[in-house]
């Protein structure tokens, strides 16, 4: 009897644990589905590995997004660009932290990340990208006044 309830408390303690890197690891996942209010804020906060990292939608679709303030467009995989159908625009080559890659240009019909949602954005389709993640750049974050501070990045829609 004693050995099954260490091995319960154990087995909770590792339930616990594994709660606990998981929410460091995904700070933002609780924003999937969410929908603010018309102008309002939203707050992000780094994973455990340094970076904002939220769930979001393209045309519908779930995705992961990367938010990087360095990229120029919204970047997705080759595989994410067929399966949301998404057109391939004219090719072109771009320079990223990696070297020099090759892809082509397409249009977003519709972004959102928690409830802010921007139509018709430019994107990028880069082969040899995660297909798990979404680069979100500045073809959408352009769109807002972006305030980091500590862990935080607040995306504030910009009025007009």
């Amino acid at each position: 009897m004693l050995v099954l309830c260490w091995g319960l408390m154990l087995g909770m303690l590792v339930w616990w644990f594994q709660g606990q890197l998981d929410e460091r690891s995904r700070p933002n996942a609780s924003l999937a589905g969410q929908s603010l209010a018309v102008q309002q804020p939203l707050t992000l906060t780094r994973n455990r590995a340094g970076h904002f990292v939220a769930p979001g939608e393209i045309n519908g679709a779930a995705v992961t997004f990367l938010l990087d303030t360095g990229a120029t467009y919204v970047s997705v995989s080759e595989a994410l660009a067929q399966r949301l159908n998404l057109p391939r625009g004219r090719d072109v080559r771009f320079t990223t932290a990696n070297g020099v890659s090759h892809g082509a240009l397409t249009t977003l019909e519709e972004v959102s990340l928690a409830g802010l949602v921007w139509q018709e954005v430019r994107g990028a389709i880069v082969p040899g990208m995660d297909d798990d993640l979404v680069l979100l750049g500045m073809s959408f974050l352009g769109q807002f006044d972006i305030n980091m501070r500590g862990q935080q990045m607040r995306l504030t829609p910009i009025s007009d």
